[in-house]
């Protein structure tokens, strides 16, 4: 299995957000990422929101 394909910097801010260890996030299934990100934008406050339209 390939290592992901996103820059360092992105790496070291995804392992500190999904609170994973740098190598382990490196050598994560894609699929498996992909569904982490999913938890981690439900438990994320919308901020796609218009608060002058609330």
């Amino acid at each position: 299995m390939r290592p992901l394909q996103i820059s360092p910097e992105t790496a070291q801010k995804l392992a500190e957000q999904l609170n994973v260890p740098l190598e382990h996030l490196m050598h994560m299934p894609q699929h498996i990422l992909l569904q982490k990100l999913a938890e981690l934008a439900k438990a994320a406050p919308d901020t796609n929101k218009d608060p002058e339209k609330s």
